[in-house]
């Protein structure tokens, strides 16, 4: 990839608000089910944030109602990091958040330490760059939400299974792209699952069968 692009998840989110002249910034996304139901956390609102909305949140975590608790998860391109937090207060027993930006990687460790939560980590990464290795555990549940009109999505599907990150069979792939784009070419046997539309965006979740 030519240009890194900030990683981040836009869509609805709390108005914004600055604390001070020059300061970044900040607004807030409110985990919506599970231990922390409830809670908002500050999110450093970078170029392109686009935190999955509540109302989307609350469709895909009804989707995994069964599968979240001691799940392995993936949170790509993390941005605000909604969908990571939504299942770690859901009894994930573990998330990874893969984020490039500095300034936001920083503001997800903050919101780790606030929520006093040592079963995640932050890698402050290029998404695509981390998925050229294999890893040791293959996750259980991936959340892939690229930023828009980059063309990132079809390349990080591609790396997911060719290194072998995503179980087979077991593993659950939440997908969320533009409204109007086609899903991504994705590996014989892997159907989709449950699928939704909202004004701006398409979502849906994957498994092999």
């Amino acid at each position: 990839m030519a240009k890194k692009p900030a990683q981040n998840r836009p869509q609805k989110m709390s108005h914004p608000k600055v604390t001070r002249p020059g300061s970044a910034v900040m607004g807030d996304v409110r985990i919506i089910g599970g231990d922390w139901r409830g809670r908002k956390l500050p999110v450093l609102m970078a170029e392109g944030l686009r935190p999955t909305s509540d109302r989307v949140r609350e469709t895909l975590f009804n989707w995994l109602r069964f599968d979240v608790a001691g799940s392995h998860c993936l949170d790509l391109f993390a941005g605000s990091g909604a969908l990571g937090f939504e299942a770690l207060s859901r009894g994930a027993k573990s998330v990874t958040f893969l984020e490039l930006s500095i300034p936001v990687a920083q503001q997800l460790k903050t919101n780790l330490k606030t929520l006093n939560a040592p079963a995640a980590q932050v890698v402050q990464r290029d998404s695509l760059q981390w998925l050229d290795q294999r890893v040791e555990q293959p996750f259980d549940i991936i959340f892939l939400d690229p930023p828009f009109k980059q063309g990132l999505m079809q390349l990080a599907v591609d790396k997911l299974f060719i290194n072998g990150i995503i179980k087979n069979q077991q593993a659950w792939l939440y997908l969320e792209q533009e409204k109007s784009l086609d899903w991504p070419n994705l590996p014989d046997g892997w159907v989709c699952h449950r699928e939704k539309t909202t004004s701006q965006v398409r979502f849906g979740l994957f498994r092999q069968v």
